[in-house]
């Protein structure tokens, strides 16, 4: 059977453009009026702990408008403690917790804002343990991790029902191994990562089958040396952390074939404009430019500052802000 993967082309990137994706990171958050700016409204909050977190582990977050992200942020914050993506936006989990990275990141948060983030996150679960995105009621355990490391990052772990939020998490396990949205769906490994991050967050990654779920990750990895998220389906730059990542926090990382997915992971830079794109030839964002970056630090690039496989955030950032003394032990460096 036809394997689903792309070529890369004999002409690929094969050194990593540190300074051609600052500047692409400092342009697409300098040019307000331009088209991708305007329209990315809806997710703005993620987009810059995207480009700070990619500019932080470049070496180069000073180059961003520090004082004015905090303010932004601040302008995100609701009554009910949660953040949304943009001002007059909704509040949301997934928003709550890129804010709370970003103020932590610059270490700006406030008690008064941690009490509030606090409020909003413990008032989203439910009575099985699961977390509601907001008020509306989707339930995902991708908010199961952001409700986990969110208060992790809070330095507030004890003030939700841990074992509830682990115990729904384990529902979602599926006979491979893998995790889904909720109990019964298929297994992916984006949410992969959010369920083993929010085991390890809450002391409980005993409970995860390492070998069956990192036999599962491994195949992920195609010819090409891309992972793709599902069977069948393409390679894709993100994946390089979600699968990477996970096998990382399960001590597995070594089952795959580093070399190659460094290749592939360098082959969809852009040459001329910086910034990374899910597969090579295809447009560039900053989604893929963080996720890029940051798997080439799991992999032990030397130039770029090391990332946490957990938070996915620098790791001298969570050696200050997180007092998990159990996290040190699940992300050996293999």
């Amino acid at each position: 059977m036809e394997v689903k993967d792309v070529q890369l082309p004999p002409d690929a990137v094969k050194d990593f453009l540190c300074e051609k994706h600052v500047k692409y990171i400092r342009d697409w958050e300098s040019n307000k009026n331009g088209f991708e700016y305007v329209m990315s409204e809806y997710l703005r909050m993620s987009g810059l702990y995207w480009c700070l977190t990619a500019m932080d582990l470049l070496h180069h977050r000073e180059d961003m408008q520090l004082e004015e992200i905090a303010k932004w942020v601040e302008s995100c914050r609701h009554p009910d403690g949660g953040y949304s993506s943009s001002p007059d936006l909704d509040p949301h989990m997934l928003y709550t917790l890129s804010a709370v990275q970003v103020l932590v990141s610059l270490d700006r948060l406030t008690p008064e804002a941690a009490e509030g983030s606090a409020k909003f996150i413990k008032a989203q679960q439910l009575p099985d343990g699961s977390f509601q995105g907001d008020k509306w009621g989707e339930i995902d355990t991708r908010f199961s991790f952001c409700a986990l490391a969110c208060m992790a990052l809070l330095n507030k772990l004890d003030e939700i029902r841990i074992d509830a939020a682990a115990d729904f998490v384990m529902k979602c396990m599926n006979f491979d191994g893998g995790f889904g949205v909720v109990p019964g769906s298929e297994s992916h490994a984006g949410q992969i990562y959010c369920c083993v991050g929010a085991l390890a967050i809450a002391g409980q990654l005993h409970r995860v089958d390492a070998d069956l779920l990192g036999w599962w990750l491994a195949e992920r990895q195609l010819p090409s040396g891309g992972f793709n998220g599902r069977p069948e389906k393409l390679p894709d730059v993100c994946y390089s952390w979600w699968v990477l990542t996970s096998l990382r926090i399960l001590g597995r990382m070594h089952w795959i074939d580093a070399d190659k997915l460094k290749a592939f992971i360098l082959a969809c830079q852009d040459s001329e404009t910086g910034g990374f794109s899910d597969r090579p030839g295809d447009m560039v964002d900053p989604f893929h430019t963080l996720f890029g970056t940051a798997a080439l630090s799991l992999l032990g690039d030397t130039t770029l500052k090391e990332i946490n496989p957990v938070f996915c955030m620098p790791e001298y950032i969570i050696a200050r802000a997180v007092d998990l003394p159990h996290l040190k032990n699940v992300h050996p460096v293999l």
